[in-house]
């Protein structure tokens, strides 16, 4: 059994955040937890415009507090989010997020991230795999 909480996890390498401090994810559950999916706690900052895209991963986001639009840029709809809202990325959707009161959302993604991925140029996270000893590698 694991038992975690947000105040374990502030401030050390499972609390992370972008370059531009935009938003913010507290990895509750990663890869090395060996249980097929990796668990979030996200807040984006209110007046900000981030773009995403997972294409190596599946997502689901649950909103709980804020509110904003969810573009899929691949169709061009448009969601207005808030509280009480989730979305499902099941199709790699690139997409954007405009926060218009701060989001707290938490995330799930298969397969689980390892917590070292970093957005690449394109906004997307690499496909890691965690081996039996603890090392990262990249897949291809």
């Amino acid at each position: 059994m694991i038992v975690r909480t947000i105040d374990e996890i502030t401030d050390t390498d499972r609390d992370v955040s972008n370059e531009a401090q935009t938003w913010r994810s507290k990895r509750i559950v990663l890869a090395d937890d060996r249980v097929g999916f990796s668990f979030h706690e996200t807040t984006i900052k209110a007046g900000t415009t981030n773009e995403f895209h997972y294409a190596n991963h599946i997502e689901a986001v649950w909103l709980v507090e804020g509110k904003g639009t969810l573009t899929n840029l691949e169709t061009g709809e448009e969601f207005e989010i808030g509280a009480g809202s989730m979305y499902l990325l099941d199709g790699n959707e690139r997409h954007r997020v405009v926060c218009e009161e701060q989001m707290r959302m938490y995330c799930v993604f298969n397969p689980p991230v390892t917590g070292r991925e970093v957005h690449d140029e394109d906004g997307i996270y690499p496909l890691l795999r965690l081996q039996e000893d603890g090392s990262v590698v990249r897949e291809k």
